[in-house]
């Protein structure tokens, strides 16, 4: 039979073509989520874990990939959704529910007006987020304590990772960031991070496919100066003109070398190409040399 004349595969169409696209992604973020889990020990055998659900993509997105992962996980570990409504002004207070009654998830939905607080304490034009986090932390917490739930699941992503290691830069003057995996203050609580490694275009682009009913944050969406926005907005644009830079800066946030920087809490560096016996005189002793020498007039 002539070339010509073989029958023409059927063309791919758009729905079957972004059907393929959506399933590899999702497959993309299982591994990822699932690679996070395994490398940090995030969850364990018996685990009740409680996932905090805002209504953003993050959250949606770190829940439905959990549930996926649950169905074939090594391990036997329950979820339950908890989000908190903070009274603020127009909250569509139906959308979760009945989004989490649609897929059979257990949820409790948490009342505490954190927005009367934040709103009255914090002078108009200023940041709210701090308050605000440390209100709504206290409450999921104290919730989680009253549950017993042994994991608190939030939903940071790679790039809010990247995004809060910069800001302490920046702003703060330390390196340190946001660990996938912590112990609370307090000691009484793990905090998890499953998204990682997840990047945030690839969230963006799982919740258009899935269709979550995003709820945004009306609070303190409209402040634009921000520091964690100025360091966002830069990002973008080393993004931008280096694509692939924030994934290498991620890959580094994994790959510390104490003997590289200049903190003698997390190396020894008195002991270092140390000569002899003797212990280096302290830093008292060297700075005792500061002090002004005596001249011919001072006598």
């Amino acid at each position: 039979m002539h070339a010509l004349d073989l029958p023409l595969a059927e063309p791919v169409s758009i729905a079957q073509r972004r059907k393929r696209e959506a399933d590899k992604l999702a497959k993309r973020l299982r591994h990822q989520v699932g690679k996070a889990i395994a490398d940090f020990g995030m969850i364990e055998d018996g685990d009740k874990v409680m996932v905090c659900l805002s209504g953003g993509k993050d959250s949606y997105t770190m829940l439905d990939v959990l549930l996926q992962l649950q169905k074939k996980a090594p391990v036997s570990f329950s979820i339950t959704a908890v989000n908190l409504d903070q009274k603020q002004p127009g909250f569509p207070e139906h959308v979760l529910p009945e989004y989490l009654k649609s897929i059979g998830v257990d949820f409790h939905i948490l009342e505490q007006d954190t927005y009367s607080v934040v709103s009255r304490v914090i002078p108009e034009g200023k940041t709210m987020c701090s308050l605000c986090s440390r209100l709504r932390r206290g409450a999921l917490y104290t919730y989680a304590e009253q549950h017993g739930f042994t994991k608190i699941a939030l939903g940071h992503h790679r790039d809010d990772l990247v995004n809060t290691f910069f800001l302490n830069l920046f702003f703060h003057a330390k390196l340190s960031g946001m660990p996938p995996k912590l112990l609370s203050d307090d000691g009484k609580h793990v905090v998890i991070r499953p998204l990682a490694y997840v990047r945030e275009d690839d969230i963006e682009a799982y919740a258009e496919a899935k269709g979550f009913p995003i709820i945004p944050c009306n609070l303190c969406g409209s402040q634009e100066n921000l520091q964690r926005k100025q360091v966002k907005k830069m990002l973008a644009q080393w993004e931008k003109e280096s694509p692939g830079r924030i994934e290498t800066m991620s890959r580094a946030l994994g790959d510390i070398r104490p003997s590289q920087l200049s903190d003698p809490t997390l190396f020894d560096f008195l002991a270092l190409g140390r000569r002899g016996d003797g212990a280096s005189p302290d830093a008292h002793a060297w700075l005792a040399g500061d002090a002004t020498p005596a001249t011919d007039t001072d006598a």
